[in-house]
């Protein structure tokens, strides 16, 4: 004889509490969706503020040590930005970065992706460090970062940045609007 399934309250509530979960969660995600393909709330200028908790270097050295960075960013809304990081770099070293740059949205991809690009003056790579990074005078040297993200919603975002030839760095971002 085959086995019926029997419908108690339990399993009912489980049912209509599972389904009420999906509609309010397909309707976050539709709202979401608009709000990002509209931009209404990009046309105010607003401040980041950005950790970047990995790094990825592209070739290992017993020398090299975990990097973390923190970032203050301000994004003007027509997609120029200027902002400072201070972080350890690879060898240890208290590091920082001061830059100005420029953020687009992309035209392809889901909703949200968005490059980035900016340059600045790096210091930080000192005393038998210095080779490290190209034109370094004394820890001082020319900086460039290229960055592609994805805006996750509203206030926050996270990203890839690639460090030149050196590796690759995830920053999770969020936006002070």
């Amino acid at each position: 004889m085959p086995k019926t399934c029997s419908w108690t309250p339990v399993r009912l509530a489980s049912c209509a509490a599972a389904l009420w979960l999906l509609a309010g969660a397909e309707a976050a995600a539709r709202e979401s969706a608009s709000l990002l393909s509209t931009h209404a709330w990009r046309e105010q200028a607003h401040w980041r503020v950005a950790i970047s908790p990995l790094t990825q270097h592209f070739r290992q050295n017993e020398e090299h040590q975990r990097v973390v960075a923190l970032a203050l960013e301000r994004q003007r809304h027509d997609g120029w930005l200027a902002g400072g990081s201070h972080f350890t770099n690879s060898f240890g070293q208290p590091s920082a970065y001061l830059y100005v740059g420029r953020r687009v949205d992309l035209p392809f991809g889901p909703p949200g992706l968005f490059g980035q690009i900016s340059g600045g003056l790096l210091y930080g790579y000192r005393g038998r460090f210095e080779d490290k990074v190209p034109f370094n005078n004394n820890g001082f040297s020319p900086g460039a970062l290229f960055t592609l993200g994805w805006q996750l919603d509203r206030r926050n975002a996270a990203a890839v940045h690639l460090l030149g030839d050196a590796g690759l760095m995830l920053q999770l971002s969020w936006d002070w609007r």
